[in-house]
């Protein structure tokens, strides 16, 4: 919620400051420099995560495998800044981006330095969120005293980077309360480098169904395309990174329970997952479709009107992003079956920058909306039935058609209250107040004269907690 938080309360107020191309600038150099945080981050913490959960219960060998592991991501590191700089002096029509790319990058030292799969295996997010409260308040301060020109898309991209990993040199000296951090001279190599290099390769695959689209945009269409475009993505990536929420700190519990064969427990904990997911997906797409004037109006103004069907075709990847972020994460990870990962990410990677060669010189920002949904539809798929012998009893059982049958219907009572919203009120605001305000309560009622399970737990716990 804070990582939600922080773009509600910041990209209205840039959106409005800066240029649309200051904007595509920005979004531009923060993609490439993403490619580079990819390659320094090399799968590491998807790894370290699903083994270092295994010995969490034995310090000394998390000590010695967190060691190893550390010093493998400062060696990758070092690589990506040198292809960095690499590709800076080779590609000149990088010129423009040069600095806002500079800025970018101390994301990669930073979030290797952040260490941040110790506090996940520790299941210590207490901290994490404390601190990032903190930096993030400090950001948004920053960002109101000195981004006040067009031009000053440069100061938004230094706060950026303060507000998502400046916290993380506080990680590294309060990792030391868990664990002696320090580079080794034998990282064994042998034993770690093939997994790690699976994952990556599967992130990397990811990335070009993630990040394509905006490059290629900005290759074929220009900075314009991708301002717009950006808009789009920055309200899904909100929407999807509050539900996601939900799951990162279920991956932690989920490797620890496979890890040491505990498949009952295991079963049941990702049943619980799977069923409360299934219920908040659907809702979260159809009230962003229904409500994208007034949210695009609300976040990032009207010069971002042609952002609308954008975000109403890429907010339909939520639908089926979130699941496959199950089944990888959840599912295949921790059952060591990072080489199906590889293969379906890898299938799906070039089919979107193939779609995207097709559909944007067509559509535009559109296409690459349209792309989107495409490929994650795919790698749903394919994960799916990768992990069906885990996943059947559970996405076939009577349950969990039952959550979507009682979601879909409790999503036309969505559609109605915001049409009735959309005919009673003028005011942006309370339209969109209202919408919301009325849409999650009639949503859970239905639910709830639908006898359905997740609903009434969800409520008794809420009723638990406040009691």
């Amino acid at each position: 919620m804070l990582n939600v938080l922080f773009p509600l309360l910041t990209f209205p107020y840039v959106s409005r400051i800066l240029s649309v191309k200051g904007i595509g600038i920005y979004n531009f150099s923060n993609t490439y420099v993403s490619y580079f945080v990819l390659l320094a981050g090399l799968g590491i913490s998807t790894y370290a995560i699903r083994e270092g959960s295994k010995y969490r219960d034995n310090q000394e060998k998390l000590n010695i495998f967190s060691n190893q592991i550390f010093t493998i991501n400062i060696i990758s590191t070092v690589i990506a800044y040198i292809l960095l700089i690499i590709s800076l002096l080779i590609f000149k029509n990088l010129t423009n981006y040069v600095s806002c790319i500079l800025i970018f990058s101390l994301q990669i030292f930073f979030t290797t330095l952040g260490t941040e799969w110790i506090y996940t295996i520790y299941e210590d997010f207490s901290y994490i969120t404390i601190r990032g409260i903190i930096f993030q308040i400090v950001s948004i301060l920053l960002l109101f005293l000195i981004v006040k020109k067009p031009n000053d898309y440069l100061w938004y991209a230094g706060i950026t980077v303060l507000a998502s990993v400046g916290s993380n040199l506080l990680n590294y000296i309060h990792a030391k309360s868990f664990i002696h951090i320090k580079l080794v001279k034998n990282p064994r190599l042998d034993l770690h480098l093939t997994p790690i290099l699976i994952i990556f390769a599967s992130s990397v695959a990811t990335t070009l169904y993630v990040s394509s689209d905006t490059t290629i945009l900005g290759l074929l269409k220009g900075d314009y395309a991708v301002g717009v475009y950006s808009v789009a993505v920055k309200i899904y990536t909100i929407i999807n990174g509050l539900i996601n929420g939900l799951l990162i700190a279920t991956i932690p519990r989920l490797s620890m329970l496979l890890g040491k064969k505990l498949i009952n427990e295991y079963n049941d904990a990702l049943s619980k997952v799977i069923n409360n997911i299934s219920i908040l997906v659907l809702p979260a797409a159809i009230g962003v479709i229904m409500l994208s004037k007034e949210v695009i109006l609300i976040i990032a103004g009207p010069k971002y009107l042609n952002s609308i069907l954008s975000l109403q075709i890429i907010v339909i990847t939520l639908i089926f992003s979130i699941f496959s972020i199950v089944f990888t994460y959840c599912v295949l990870i921790p059952a060591k079956r990072e080489r199906l990962v590889l293969r379906n990410t890898l299938i799906v990677g070039m089919a979107n920058v193939a779609l995207n060669f097709i559909f944007i010189p067509i559509w535009s920002y559109n296409g690459a909306s349209f792309t989107t949904v495409i490929s994650e539809i795919m790698i749903v798929t394919l994960d799916a039935w990768s992990a069906r012998d885990i996943i059947n009893a559970i996405i076939l059982s009577k349950e969990f058609l039952k959550n979507i049958i009682s979601s879909i219907v409790g999503c036309i009572g969505i559609v109605f209250i915001c049409w009735l919203c959309e005919v009673s009120y003028t005011s942006l605001v309370l339209k969109t107040i209202f919408s919301v305000g009325l849409s999650i309560p009639l949503y859970f009622s239905i639910l709830i004269l639908l006898n359905n399970s997740v609903a009434f737990n969800l409520i008794n716990y809420i009723y638990m907690r406040i009691k």
